[in-house]
């Protein structure tokens, strides 16, 4: 065989390597949900991608197959004609010997190298750009050597399902997605400049209200604003005037013993009207729904849908009221930082590159949001950045009192009848900062 044939035989050879490559690459890396939008699109040849998928034996088989005979004659060809010739060459300064070996080695590493880069890493890097487009071309073609080679593909088939069942692996391709696996692809988007940064924050916390309790947004037992049953209208007016909020919780004697709740459009339909505030001159008391403290706010979202509310009050095991929520406090946590709020309303408030000024009752992953921390210590002690620091100091903080966690530094700055109101959080340990072992009596092990 002359170089020219030779060479004409390897140049066959890399193509049908490459195809095999493309074909196997592009079948694996195939998103089932594009897939699944090319053949709602019309495509039938994205539907038998997807039958392949499911049961991707006869396909991979086919491929190895083409693969390792292309390698082997790939090498025989490659060595017998490509060896000669350096050979030639080394003869001008080796022995004999010497110049059989070098010519042997320097023709299989050529040969080697030819194939790993157009037989191999470029078809693949081809196949990864756009492995959908690709995979419903190939299927076509490989289904016919599919057929071709049958009698071997039943028989490398039954064997490698026979390795799958002693060894009990699964031998199907696992096509569950996983909420990991949509937030994944959000951030990925994100990255790529398909989503907004926001709108995938969005999605985030849509997510994340399975894992986040009622207590973390609800508004604690201490600022609610709530009338007794026989309160008088001036006192009703100056409590909506001083608290303006969606709905009020109406008690008996005392916040524990709620009777229901007035809607605050109701009473200011009153008021515009010129018709008395009392409860017992037509006022509408509405039935309040109640939910335990322990729910998701997935599941607070189900109860407002079931029972047709927006506002519910929240109790603990003994009955205690611990807070309400209201629809738009959950909405508000899926929206984040899209809802317009004042500074001095929000509950973080960033003063520079290196400080934030925190409310107590913060949620914490709020907190570990802001100061792109992944997880403080102890996260299933606590709710809120107030909590953290009862934890982490094992006592009720007072004024000053300061805690130090990777590399950021939580200082208690107000303090009002042991509720912590502001914290200081800035990065990096400031000079006069006390240290935790000084303020907590903990081992200076636990603070990295």
């Amino acid at each position: 065989m002359t170089l020219t044939q030779s060479l004409l035989v390897i140049v066959a050879l890399i193509a049908t390597s490459a195809f095999f490559s493309l074909a196997e690459i592009s079948l694996a890396a195939s998103r089932r949900l594009r897939l699944r939008q090319m053949a709602d699109e019309g495509d039938l040849r994205a539907e038998r991608v997807m039958r392949i998928q499911e049961q991707p034996g006869h396909y991979f088989t086919v491929v190895q197959i083409g693969l390792n005979a292309v390698a082997i004659l790939g090498g025989v060809v490659g060595e017998g004609s490509l060896s000669p010739y350096f050979q030639e060459l080394f003869d001008l300064w080796l022995s004999p010997t010497a110049s059989q070996t070098a010519a042997f080695l320097a023709s299989f590493i050529t040969i080697i190298a030819i194939f790993l880069i157009f037989a191999d890493l470029f078809p693949k890097r081809l196949g990864m750009s756009n492995p959908e487009r690709l995979a419903v071309r190939m299927v076509g073609p490989m289904q016919v050597l599919i057929t071709a080679f049958k009698p071997l593909v039943w028989l490398f088939t039954v064997s490698t399902d026979l390795l799958f069942k002693l060894l009990r692996m699964p031998a199907e391709r696992d096509e569950k997605i996983t909420s990991a696996d949509i937030l994944a692809m959000t951030e990925a988007g994100a990255r790529a400049g398909v989503l907004a940064q926001r709108e995938q924050q969005v999605i985030a916390n849509v997510f994340e209200l399975d894992t986040r309790p009622v207590s973390s947004v609800m508004t604690s037992r201490d600022r609610i604003a709530w009338f007794l049953r026989d309160d008088a209208e001036s006192v009703l007016r100056a409590r909506i005037v001083a608290e303006p909020f969606s709905a009020y919780p109406v008690c008996d004697g005392d916040i524990d013993h709620v009777l229901g709740y007035v809607d605050a459009k109701d009473m200011f339909q009153r008021v515009l009207s010129g018709q008395p505030l009392s409860f017992d001159h037509g006022l509408t008391l509405h039935k309040a729904l109640v939910i335990p403290d322990r729910l998701s706010l997935t599941e607070v979202l189900e109860q407002f849908q079931q029972a047709h509310e927006d506002f519910a009050i929240v109790v603990n095991e003994y009955s205690l009221v611990v807070g309400v929520i209201t629809l738009n406090d959950v909405m508000s946590t899926v929206m984040g930082d899209l809802v317009g709020v004042q500074d001095e309303e929000q509950q973080i408030v960033k003063r520079d590159e290196n400080s934030w000024l925190i409310d107590g009752v913060t949620p914490i992953q709020d907190v570990e949001r802001a100061l792109d921390l992944e997880e403080l210590p102890h996260r299933d002690e606590y709710e809120t950045l107030a909590g953290f620091l009862m934890v982490m100091l094992r006592r009720v903080p007072k004024r000053t009192d300061s805690v130090t966690w990777a590399g950021y530094t939580f200082e208690v700055m107000d303090v009002d009848s042991y509720r912590i109101d502001q914290v200081m959080v800035t990065r990096g340990k400031p000079a006069a900062t006390a240290d935790l072992v000084s303020e907590a009596g903990l081992s200076p092990a636990a603070n990295p």
